[in-house]
């Protein structure tokens, strides 16, 4: 609030007081110290565009250039944005830059969550049963939970725990910020959210790596084995990696639910929210919107896709958007962030996500010896 106070008498034709509260996703934090031209003036919304474009357009260039370099390497996207991201952190310390960061770590990530219900239908996890559901519902509250409680025992913070759990319980790097995008705002938020993609992006790849291993290790047939990679890998694309890498028959249930914990996500963010708006975390969140507006995309497009209204080219195109939007979204974030504010934090996130990570894959292991 302090930036945006002492802009105000540098840009007065930006409408800042109607753009300064809209302190969420929605908007964007404060404005850009320059006033638009005369052409900016005569576009409809043309200040926040002149305010926004080169902020987004540096996001949307490391997201291009992340994206080249996961094809090239075959490495995880995520991972190259967010390092390529804090290369350019000077970017978001002043000028023009800022704002347009700021909207794409906040607005642009909103919209790319929402597309997510794309991947999802009701059919897909009626398909799996009953005792699928169970695990992955109590999967993800018992590792959300857990991870609470271990991060008070580390000397870290509840909010840091939530956020851990459902990003290891739920679908990763996509989980973390859309649970992030609800948490109340304050100083260590984007240093909270980075570190928990990075170490839940490194995680879901050594699981890619190792879990296939030791499901042969485990002699678990096709439909035991989808079950443990859905049920316990992070991300959705190394689901699929992992599945089909054992056959097509496991790659298919992996991916069922795997999207089933997708789902999750608009219960477990809803949740989130109402509890921190009712300042059970911080009172200065009472006045956030309880179910935010892209969690109402994300459950309309469930809906849309279960009922057949959304084609296979449209569902495509809606994840290919999303995805674009996420890693955009995840570079904003590398600027918003320097190496210094990561190194401080110590070994204690990383430790908890590891003991995240393995309490899913015990307790999916047990569902999977004693009640399938």
């Amino acid at each position: 609030m302090n930036s945006i106070n002492s802009l105000r008498h540098k840009a007065p034709g930006f409408e800042v007081e109607r753009l300064a509260s809209l302190e969420s996703m929605e908007g964007i934090s404060y404005v850009a110290e320059s006033e638009p031209t005369r052409h900016w003036t005569r576009v409809p919304g043309g200040a926040v565009l002149h305010a926004v474009y080169p902020g987004l357009l540096v996001a949307v260039t490391i997201a291009l250039a992340a994206t080249w370099l996961s094809q090239k390497y075959n490495a995880p996207v995520m991972l190259f944005a967010l390092l390529i991201g804090m290369a350019f952190h000077f970017l978001h310390e002043d000028g023009r830059c800022v704002v347009g960061i700021e909207f794409a770590s906040r607005s642009v990530l909103r919209i790319g969550v929402a597309l997510l219900g794309a991947r999802v239908t009701v059919a897909q996890v009626v398909s799996l049963g009953i005792v699928p559901v169970l695990t992955v519902i109590v999967g993800v509250a018992t590792t959300i939970a857990i991870g609470m409680l271990v991060a008070r025992w580390l000397n870290l913070t509840r909010l840091f725990g939530a956020l851990s759990g459902g990003a290891v319980a739920i679908c990763g790097a996509s989980a973390a910020l859309a649970i992030a995008s609800v948490l109340p705002r304050h100083k260590d938020i984007e240093r909270d959210t980075i570190l928990a993609v990075v170490a839940v992006t490194t995680l879901s790849t050594l699981a890619m790596i190792i879990y296939p291993g030791l499901v042969g290790l485990l002699h678990l047939d096709h439909v035991h084995a989808g079950v443990f990679l859905g049920g316990t890998s992070h991300d959705v694309a190394q689901v699929v990696g992992a599945g089909y890498m054992i056959s097509p028959e496991t790659g298919d249930i992996a991916t069922y639910v795997k999207l089933l914990r997708v789902a999750m996500l608009l219960p477990v963010v809803s949740i989130v929210g109402w509890v921190t708006s009712r300042g059970t975390f911080n009172s200065a969140s009472r006045k956030r919107q309880i179910i935010p507006m892209f969690l109402l995309g994300f459950a309309a497009l469930v809906v849309i896709d279960s009922i057949g209204l959304l084609t296979p080219p449209l569902a495509n195109l809606a994840t290919t958007v999303s995805s674009a939007c996420l890693v955009t979204a995840i570079a904003a974030l590398g600027m918003k962030t320097s190496f210094k504010d990561l190194i401080i934090v110590g070994w204690r996130p990383v430790g908890l996500m590891v003991v995240e990570t393995a309490w899913i894959a015990l307790l999916v292991l047990v569902a999977i010896e004693f009640m399938l």
